[in-house]
């Protein structure tokens, strides 16, 4: 079994955390830290033919529109907020010279529906065929297979969005290079990912709901984000928190700690998260902001 970095091959490593598939099957993982790029990864990483079958459940949100329940309608409601507030990072004031926008991962569509709302002429990658197939009566357009990420076009994007997408991705060579590749020369790539340096995340430990493995193949921090893609043509120039995700990832752990009172507890862990993170700058979840340079 190979324990490979997945970003720069190497095999100096060693085990930062031992956990469980606490959403779904209870299944044992290890997650590595790789000494040279400080990216952290899940071992094993589940064969391409079996991934699916750890998405295979109702309780999985973000493709479950009919889910009830009290964390469902919290989900639900947050997301809302959430849109409107990802839009805004996203064109980060200069919404009138923004026509193209490529949304990987889209989902069920509602973020790509607010950009076009906006006037965005929006495209959306999605793996699950059941979340592509609402996506499509919600867009009217054709959401595209990971598979056909291959086939765009050089420059054919001013925007790329991935809201927590890219801790999913198992070739992050070549997910990088095709958004390169495809970003105008004045482009802008946003990425949303967990941050497990934050305080929740530390707090919650193995419980840590982010760190959701084997779903979740790779776990970055700050530190391996700018390691990451100092090799690349992307140049980090801001990050935003999104303080809202420290709230909810903090309820679905006190879940697997069969915590009573999850929702109170979940809230205020939640709370100081955010509160720490003011000085600190580690929230729960974390924006990049890439734009492309033209040196490399």
């Amino acid at each position: 079994m190979s324990k490979k970095c997945p970003w720069c091959n190497s095999e100096n490593n060693h085990q930062f955390l031992k956990l469980k598939d606490y959403f779904l099957t209870q299944e044992e993982f290890e997650i590595l830290e790789c000494n040279e790029c400080k990216l952290l990864f899940t071992s094993p990483c589940p064969e391409p033919d079996k991934i699916g079958n750890y998405y295979k459940s109702e309780d999985y949100l973000s493709h479950n529109e009919e889910k009830k329940g009290l964390f469902a309608k919290i989900y639900n409601k947050v997301k809302k907020i959430n849109i409107k507030n990802k839009f805004n990072i996203t064109v980060n004031g200069q919404q009138s010279t923004v026509n193209s926008l490529l949304d990987i991962g889209c989902g069920v569509g509602d973020f790509l529906l607010y950009a076009k709302e906006k006037g965005c002429n929006v495209t959306g990658i999605e793996p699950s065929e059941d979340a592509r197939k609402i996506a499509e009566k919600k867009l009217d357009c054709k959401i595209l297979s990971p598979e056909e990420l291959q086939n765009i076009p050089d420059n054919s994007f001013d925007i790329i969005t991935m809201w927590h997408v890219l801790e999913h991705v198992a070739d992050l060579k070549t997910e990088i290079h095709h958004l390169q590749r495809i970003l105008k020369k004045d482009g802008r790539l946003v990425l949303a990912l967990p941050n497990y340096k934050s305080y929740d995340a530390e707090y919650y430990k193995d419980k840590w709901a982010a760190y959701d493995v084997p779903r979740h193949l790779s776990h970055f921090s700050q530190t391996s984000i700018k390691n990451i893609f100092k090799e690349t043509r992307l140049q980090l120039t801001d990050i935003k928190p999104l303080k809202w995700d420290s709230f909810y990832i903090s309820m679905l752990s006190e879940q697997y700690l069969n915590s009573k009172n999850s929702f109170i507890k979940g809230v205020l862990t939640g709370w100081k998260s955010n509160r720490k993170a003011r000085k600190s700058g580690e929230y729960s979840s974390l924006v990049y902001i890439f734009k492309v340079s033209s040196e490399i």
